[in-house]
This record gives C-alpha cells, structure tokens and sequence, in this order.
C-alpha cells in the first residue's frame, strides 16, 4: 500500500523524535552497544579498551610516589689482581687496600678544653682490618719516588717594630686591672720618649726624620714612594729587615703511579675491566637520599685508599711506606701503543691500556711517625 507523502512526512518526524531521546538517555549514563541495546551497567563517565569488552573501566592514574631508599654503602669485594699471575714470596707488588672512608668526628662542646682535646688526625681511623672493603693487587709501577716536604719561609723585622712588639707586650703584661693596663701605656710611652731623645742627638735620627718626612710630603703632592724608598734614594742605606727563614706549615704528599695493562686472555680482561671500574667507583662521591627525597643536599665521602709495597706477604723492606690517602685522579688511555686495537671477544677489550692513578695523603708525615711499625721499615715515610 503506497503512503502518501503527509504519511511519510509524519513517519519521519516520529523517527527523529525516537533518536532525540535515545541520545539524551546515552549522555544522562547509558551507552549503546553495536547492535543499538544500552548497556546499563557501563557508566558514562569511564573509558574502555576494545580488548576489554567494554565492561572493565581503566583506573585513574595515582600520583607517583618516591620510595624511600638507603644512603649507598660501599660493599666488599675481595681482591682484584693483575697480571694473573701466582704471587712467591719473592715477588714484588703494590697493594692498595679500599677503606671506607671514617669522619674525624670533632666534637663541638661547650668548654673550649673538650673541643681542642677532640682535635685529630685521620691516622688512627684505619687500622683494623674489617675496615678494608677489598684489595687491588698491581705490578709495582716504573719511575716510583717519594718526595718529603715542609713548608719554610722568609719572615723580617725591622728594629722599630722589634722595639714597638716588646713595648706592646710589656703593657698587655702589665696586669689584669685597668689601672694597671694604663700605667703600662704611660711607662711606654715614657721608654719612647726616652729612644726618641737618644735618637735624636744621632745623624742617623736626622736621616730618619728627614727621610719620614720627605716621603710624606712627596705623597701628598699626589706622589706614590715609600719611608723606605726615600731612604735608600737619600742616603743608600735601608733599615735592617732582619730576615729569617722560619717554620709556616706543613705539607701533605701526593704520589702519581702508571700502570701499563696489557691482559693475555679473557680472565686479565675482565679483571682489568673490574679494577678500572672499582678505582672509578671508589674514588667517587655517593648522595644522600632521606624522606623518600632526593635532595642533594648533601654528598657522601668517597672511599679512602691505604697504600703498600709487598713481597711476597711481607712489607717491602726498603721503599718508603704511606699514610691513608685519597684517589684524586684516574686516567685510563685505552690506546696504550698510540692506535686503536682490540681483541675480537664480546667486550671488545683494548689490547694496550695505560692507566694513571693520583693519590694523595690524608694527614701529613711527623717524626713521631717513624717511630711506629710502618715508619720503622725500610727508608719508613
């Protein structure tokens, strides 16, 4: 039966209206599936997956937490050596003990007494055994040497401020009360006025005063020279400086080593590689991580190194000992022989290396030091 068109027309309507309602229902919390059936049980305002089926809604995504971690310890590792090659007790080699680093522990108290008395060297931190987070054990190097030093240097005075220093130290001697401190500054000045007299009834008074008084005048009138310079221009003298070579410190000592490595087979290769990378570890700095933040705040020491020429299980008995000391430079030059060339192994190890170690010592060398077990032996320190 043909419709006729106010018929379709109103057929039409009513199917758009059917649609209309269909969405509002889909955005009010329904979905629909392929076959246009809703499926009441898939909340509007969650996402799904194709391979989920439409029925598992993918979770919100959390805020990303730290974990809270550990300050990084150095771990022991036994002993590392190259060449691999048995040790007699005949053989000579360098032994360098991996120690983990120990702080001085000053102790800031209240009485000045108990600060002072906490004052020390590193020395004594290291002498245990347990300290020692393992052992590399290398050839004794090419061009091996110790250098001693010890800080000296050029002091002067001249006699007016020799006088001037023993004035100054006879009044603040004078005594504890104010009265005291005062007749000591008048009793000075007493003593000056009296050299003061006594130089002046002198020619060298009046090349002085001349000279003083010249140079002042010179600067004023925009010159730049010196009493001293006058002097010597006016009458070719200088006052006597008294210059003396005095004690001003000491010196810590440092020690540069070259190592050629060259490894034979598979085994020397990995070693080599364990030692360059444990030198490379050790010498490094490690951060701190507290609260689950890592901050940087603050670092932690690097390892410490103890130093000792062998032979056999002995110490050497004549090159010099050390004290504890820091690794301060490592340079490895994977082309020992000036040209690139490894071995065909699954590392690719160099063939030649020449690795450079600096190190430096914790505390300085005392004479007391050659008093103990180390700085008895051999030339000692």
């Amino acid at each position: 039966m043909a419709l006729t068109e106010a018929e379709q027309q109103r057929l039409s309507g009513l199917a758009a209206t059917q649609r209309a309602a269909g969405m509002s229902a889909d955005l009010r919390g329904g979905n629909e599936n392929v076959d246009g059936n809703r499926n009441p049980k898939t909340p509007a305002n969650t996402t799904t997956t194709a391979d989920q089926g439409g029925s598992k809604p993918i979770p919100k995504p959390t805020a990303p937490t730290v974990n809270k971690k550990e300050i990084r310890k150095s771990s022991k590792f036994g002993s590392l050596r190259y060449p691999n090659k048995e040790i007699h007790k005949n053989t000579d080699y360098l032994q360098i003990d991996v120690l983990q680093y120990k702080p001085l522990g000053l102790v800031l108290g209240e009485k000045r007494n108990n600060t002072i008395k906490s004052l020390k060297t590193s020395k004594g931190n290291y002498n245990k055994k347990e300290d020692i987070l393992g052992s590399i054990l290398l050839p004794v190097p090419q061009n091996i040497s110790s250098t001693n030093s010890t800080g000296w240097g050029e002091d002067s005075i001249n006699p007016f401020a020799a006088y001037g220093l023993g004035l100054a130290s006879n009044v603040m001697n004078s005594g504890p009360s104010l009265g005291d401190f005062f007749n000591g500054l008048l009793s000075a000045g007493s003593d000056i006025a009296n050299a003061g007299g006594a130089l002046v009834q002198s020619g060298e008074a009046q090349q002085l005063s001349n000279a003083f008084f010249a140079s002042k005048a010179v600067n004023l009138l925009g010159g730049n020279t010196s009493f001293e310079g006058v002097l010597a221009r006016s009458t070719g003298q200088i006052l006597n400086p008294n210059t003396e070579l005095l004690f001003n410190g000491v010196k810590l000592r440092s020690f540069n080593f070259s190592f050629n490595l060259a490894p034979r087979n598979g085994d020397e290769a990995e070693m080599v590689k364990n030692i360059i990378r444990t030198l490379k570890i050790s010498m490094s700095p490690s951060t701190t991580i507290e609260n689950g933040n890592q901050t940087g705040i603050f670092l932690q020491s690097p390892n410490v190194f103890r130093l000792k020429y062998k032979t056999g299980s002995n110490n050497h008995q004549f090159l010099n000992s050390f004290i504890v000391a820091a690794l301060t430079n490592v340079q490895v030059n994977y082309t020992g022989s000036g040209t690139y060339m490894t071995y065909d192994d699954g590392s690719k190890t160099p063939v030649h290396m020449v690795m450079q170690l600096s190190f430096q010592e914790l505390s300085p060398v005392y004479a007391e030091d050659y008093d103990t077990e180390s700085g008895k032996t051999g030339v000692g320190y």
